[in-house]
């Protein structure tokens, strides 16, 4: 349950059979970084979002700004998220998005 219990289908076969069914975009959470503040799982990211056409959002890992360029820089994710690092204060959204225009990726004004 929750993404702790064995499947016989891996995360590549779901995202491809979730296109293939018509989802508009896949919300891409790693329950084995959740929380930890590591990073998001940038293995797991980049092989959904190279193996769909359609929208992949990256979450859980997030620990600090530079978590977010990295995850851009080394993936094709169309948006990463975060919520733990915001709500206890560690991090503030506009530390976020001044880092990623440093580095010249897009983000929301």
């Amino acid at each position: 349950m929750g993404g702790r219990e064995g499947r016989d289908i891996g995360a590549y076969e779901l995202a491809v059979a979730m296109e293939d069914l018509g989802a508009g975009e896949i919300l891409l959470n790693c329950i084995d970084e959740d929380g930890q503040g590591n990073g998001f799982d940038h293995e797991l990211v980049g092989l959904v979002s190279d193996a769909v056409k359609i929208p992949v959002i990256a979450s859980s890992g997030a620990g600090c700004p530079r978590h977010f360029v990295d995850v851009f820089s080394s993936t094709n994710c169309s948006a990463a998220l975060a919520a733990g690092i915001f709500h206890r204060g560690e991090v503030d959204i506009s530390e976020v998005k001044a880092d990623m225009r440093e580095n010249a990726i897009p983000t929301r004004t």
